[in-house]
């Protein structure tokens, strides 16, 4: 097609993918486009404007190395992590609800023994975590594979750090027969998600704060149940109502409560999805 115009040009790219032969590929595309396109008419979008935008997303893509994720940063940021996450979980009532993943998980943490220590030498305030994982039917789950990590008392997780050679505050464990699990880490505490780049920019912009509230990260999996990635949140903490990442539910608060030794404790059972 020869002269294209603002008014006929979205008709033609459409054309363009339609001989797409992967039938998803070419809805996600066609969707793509025409959203793309209406955002650019909606606010008028000037080529000034545009072009920092492509500079946004070059200096996003430029920040992101094997141990940072400053697209998911992004996308965490602008709630379309937690959009989909949201979508695709839609469990029955009973389930522990998922949230976002985050850019901080590690493939390959330590294994940790039942009972544990997570921490690994992470500061913090001494704590115990501890629980069951069962099923919907409340039958435990035996030997649930679970994944747990954390901040330490400082904000920043290791591989934040660079004197840290270690994994610290994250490890993996499996539940007992019974489903129980349990293990010592560190008092959850909130902090900022990283601020010193783009995705930094664009909330000092738009005056947010990068805050998250306190959290313990999990990825749970058993044979015959879908794999829960969630958090437990510190109930109390004044970040709750106002998360960054918007990753917060009602069900996923507890406490952690100071014992007589002067540790924390928190309790938190996990409720697993059949898988379909």
């Amino acid at each position: 097609m020869r002269n294209l115009d603002q008014y006929n040009i979205t008709q033609a790219v459409i054309a363009r993918f339609a001989q797409t032969p992967d039938p998803r590929l070419k809805e996600i595309m066609t969707s793509l486009v025409q959203h793309l396109h209406a955002f650019a008419r909606e606010v008028k979008l000037t080529e000034a404007e545009w072009m920092q935008g492509i500079e946004f997303l070059t200096a996003t893509g430029q920040k992101c190395d094997d141990k940072r994720q400053e697209f998911i940063l992004l996308s965490d940021t602008l709630g379309l992590s937690m959009l989909t996450v949201a979508m695709n979980n839609d469990k029955p009532a009973g389930c522990t609800e998922a949230t976002v993943f985050g850019p901080f998980h590690v493939e390959g943490a330590p294994h940790i023994e039942l009972g544990g220590d997570v921490a690994q030498g992470a500061k913090g305030q001494p704590c115990e975590v501890r629980g069951t994982v069962r099923g919907l039917d409340g039958a435990p789950v035996p030997h649930a594979h679970i994944e747990v990590w954390q901040a330490d008392a400082e904000g920043k997780y290791d591989v934040q750090r660079a004197d840290c050679d270690a994994a610290q505050a994250r490890g993996v464990l499996q539940a007992d027969a019974q489903g129980r699990y349990h293990f010592s880490s560190i008092l959850a505490e909130a902090y900022p998600i990283p601020d010193d780049g783009p995705v930094g920019d664009m909330l000092k912009a738009t005056k947010r704060h990068p805050w998250r509230p306190a959290h313990l990260h999990f990825l749970i999996k058993a044979p015959g149940y879908q794999t829960l990635i969630t958090h437990v949140f510190r109930n109390g903490d004044q970040y709750l109502d106002s998360d960054a990442v918007f990753g917060v539910r009602e069900s996923l608060i507890a406490d952690w409560l100071p014992q007589a030794d002067g540790r924390y404790l928190v309790e938190f059972d996990f409720v697993l999805n059949p898988a379909r």
